[in-house]
């Protein structure tokens, strides 16, 4: 494995290869930070290489896993389907939806060519035990047809780079990933507001979206990135028979006809390593066979660009306050 970026992001991915993935091994790290690579390397039984390109053009490195700044996303993804290796890489997928169509674009020529696609995701919400519980109660039909959800997302507090896009483009990203993926419905169109007035040099935060899915169900999402209490994420999923929801750290709780069932109070974790652990332990280990194997059985090329169209409505729909419809929604069943 490479690792390209050793933040926060990068860091605990080399950590938990080189701890939960036996069939893994870290060999190589990049950071343009070289202290913070050297770190992470020496952690991990790992090379600090020079740059992104000796690290992806290495003999020793089979397959790549990118946490380096969004803007440098696209880039360094495309150079690891030229050079033939798997790629996990964190969302978003790309800076735009322009550079999620170059990767999309470059992953089907590949695929058309190889028999193989290269491209996978960071969407680690889909690994996460409870979202995996959540979705799989409410396609049995415990709770009936799905009418509604309810998502939150807050953070304790922003990174100092964060702009009023990225609260779209880099936080509400996942909802627009998992809402489509609980319910096998694509997003049809959105609607993003803030409670705050826009003005030069002010983060729009927090943010409310109104989501409307292809079938008709309504969902709702609040990202507050400056939440200051802990991280937080929650879901609920309201059909006509019930509900079903989160009770992070894991697991779901239910409100159905005879289940009498409620929730206490749940400790906060203080971000979104510690609360999502697990989900990226079953998220690197399966990523990892799957590359074995030559396969990408979780979310690919196709699934980030979906979710950088819907963001770029957002965006959209943020600066100019209308609800803005989303074309390429249908992309999502083919």
């Amino acid at each position: 494995m490479g690792i390209l970026g050793a933040g926060a992001m990068g860091a605990s991915h080399a950590h938990t290869l080189a701890s939960w993935v036996p069939a893994a091994r870290v060999g190589a790290v990049y950071d343009f930070d070289g202290a913070r690579a050297d770190q992470v390397a020496a952690g991990t039984g790992a090379t600090a290489l020079g740059s992104a390109d000796e690290l992806i053009g290495s003999a020793e490195v089979d397959a790549i896993v990118i946490a380096s700044p969004d803007p440098l996303h696209a880039e360094q993804v495309l150079s690891c389907v030229a050079a033939g290796k798997p790629v996990l890489c964190e969302k978003p997928l790309a800076a735009d939806e322009s550079g999620s169509q170059q990767i999309l674009d470059a992953d089907d020529r590949f695929a058309a060519e190889h028999g193989r696609r290269l491209v996978q995701v960071g969407f680690m919400r889909r690994y996460d035990p409870a979202f995996v519980a959540l979705r799989a109660h409410v396609a049995a039909g415990a709770i009936g047809t799905p009418r509604v959800v309810h998502c939150v997302h807050r953070n304790a507090v922003a990174h100092p780079a964060q702009t009023s896009d990225m609260n779209v483009t880099g936080s509400m990203v996942h909802e627009l990933d998992i809402v489509p993926w609980l319910l096998d419905d694509p997003i049809a169109a959105i609607t993003v507001r803030s409670p705050r007035a826009a003005s030069e040099g002010v983060l729009l935060d927090p943010l409310v979206a109104l989501i409307e899915l292809a079938g008709g169900v309504l969902c709702t999402v609040e990202v507050f990135v400056n939440a200051r209490y802990g991280y937080d994420v929650h879901c609920e999923v309201v059909g006509d028979h019930g509900t079903a929801r989160l009770t992070p750290p894991a697991g779901i709780a239910v409100r159905e006809p005879g289940s009498g069932v409620g929730v206490s109070g749940v400790q906060v974790t203080g971000d979104f390593v510690g609360r999502f652990a697990d989900a990226y332990r079953i998220e690197l280990a399966s990523w990892v066979q799957a590359a074995r194997r030559g396969v990408v059985d979780g979310p690919g090329a196709r699934d980030g660009h979906l979710a950088n169209v819907v963001a770029a409505a957002g965006v959209e729909s943020l600066h100019t306050g209308a609800r803005v419809e989303v074309a390429p929604f249908s992309l999502a069943h083919q």
